[in-house]
């Protein structure tokens, strides 16, 4: 027999039902008010301050703006007092030339260079095939002292000396070169379009040991790496070197791939967002470099060369030798571009290993340390892999589990 609510308390649970509602909804709705609130109170104290500055500034100061450097100071600013490390500004003209890099619209002489810390001179590490600085004879070990008219001693960075180097295709750039011998000479070369690899040097040390000196991680990495570890492995390679110094890891799906190639399957970094959302970023499949592997990091090895070389050890037995990496373990967001022309580059997530854990801000301890000594230091450049006393470290740490040919 069926039961009849009464017409009174059918209204009363409706009535408890739209108040229970209307509570939940002027709760949610406060915090969403209080929160905005306390944003445009935070916003409008920032822009106070600003306008403060820039009255008394304008009302006062004896030297001429620059309103174009102003702005950008400002924003770069900005981007500093954001407790992100990592996060970047970048003006409409360094944006452009970052697109135009990456579009082949920017073109090089050829080289890789660093500024040297004991001369201050741009210092040539690399020299690429097939290259306007190839065809003029320029080498390792050589110096760029001046670019144009401005001495490479006075520009600030590595970066600015890349900067003034590159340029449009088929524009000339005027340099005074230092050849390792110290002779000097002046040329004026046409830039060109060539291919950077990312891997600079694939060989065999004593006999039976693969080497790959891994610069950076590119949208070509995945490509170059499988073919140099699959022509070391069928010249009879019994172990692998990958040499991750100074490889600042900016492509982590490149990154991912490579560390694809070498691991076992199963699951190999994900990311966390703010909220503690986890994403799975890769997860390998079956095949695996089955010899003993090294890394070979140091404090410049940073992002996905760092994510490359834990997920060998934890996942493939690899030994890490060297020094404590940089300790760049975040997910960066793609340049979010702005109305001028400018960008910006903020952290998005956490990079987190198969295991959940992360390297941010400690870098990874190598399991052997092969610190170089100061002299070491001064001569890092100079080293071969013959005698280069870390890749030396290295080969030893696989001597117990490499027999000799």
């Amino acid at each position: 027999m069926s039961k009849k609510v009464s017409l009174g308390v059918a209204a009363s649970v409706a009535l408890i039902a739209m108040a229970v509602t209307f509570s939940i909804t002027m709760t949610v709705s406060m915090n969403m008010f209080n929160n905005t609130v306390s944003s445009v109170k935070n916003k409008e104290r920032m822009y106070n301050k600003l306008s403060e500055v820039d009255r008394y500034v304008r009302a006062n100061e004896y030297f001429d703006i620059n309103e174009d450097t102003l702005n950008d100071t400002i924003a770069s600013g900005y981007m500093l007092g954001i407790n992100d490390k990592y996060a970047r500004y970048y003006s409409a003209k360094a944006y452009n030339e970052r697109m135009g890099l990456a579009d082949g619209r920017l073109m090089g002489i050829g080289v890789a260079v660093v500024k040297d810390s004991s001369s201050g001179y741009a210092r040539i590490i690399r020299v690429y095939n097939n290259t306007p600085a190839a065809e003029m004879g320029l080498q390792t070990g050589g110096f760029i002292t001046a670019i144009g008219d401005t001495s490479t001693r006075s520009m600030t960075d590595t970066s600015a000396i890349q900067s003034a180097l590159v340029g449009e295709e088929g524009s000339t750039v005027t340099i005074r070169y230092l050849t390792p011998d110290r002779q000097e000479q002046s040329f004026e070369l046409t830039r060109a379009n060539y291919t950077t690899p990312s891997i600079s040097t694939v060989t065999m040390l004593n006999g039976n040991v693969g080497y790959l000196r891994m610069d950076s991680f590119t949208s070509t990495t995945a490509v170059e790496f499988r073919n140099a570890v699959d022509n070391l492995l069928n010249q009879g390679a019994a172990a692998m070197i990958f040499d991750l110094r100074d490889n600042t890891g900016e492509n982590l799906n490149a990154a991912l791939v490579a560390a694809d190639y070498c691991v076992p399957s199963g699951l190999i970094a994900q990311s966390q967002a703010k909220d503690g959302t986890l994403t799975d970023l890769r997860v390998s499949d079956d095949h695996e470099v089955s010899v003993p592997m090294v890394c070979l990091v140091n404090g410049s090895t940073a992002g996905g060369a760092e994510l490359f070389a834990n997920a060998l050890r934890k996942m493939g037995d690899a030994t890490v030798v060297g020094t404590t990496t940089a300790g760049k373990g975040v997910l960066l967001s793609d340049p979010q571009s702005l109305s001028d022309g400018s960008a910006v580059v903020i952290t998005v997530g956490m990079l987190l290993d198969n295991e959940g854990q992360t390297w941010n801000g400690t870098g990874l301890t190598p399991d052997v340390d092969a610190a170089l000594s100061t002299d070491e230091q001064s001569s890092y450049y100079d080293f071969t892999p013959d005698n280069d006393p870390q890749i030396n470290k290295a080969l030893t740490a696989l001597s117990g589990t490499v027999s000799q040919p």
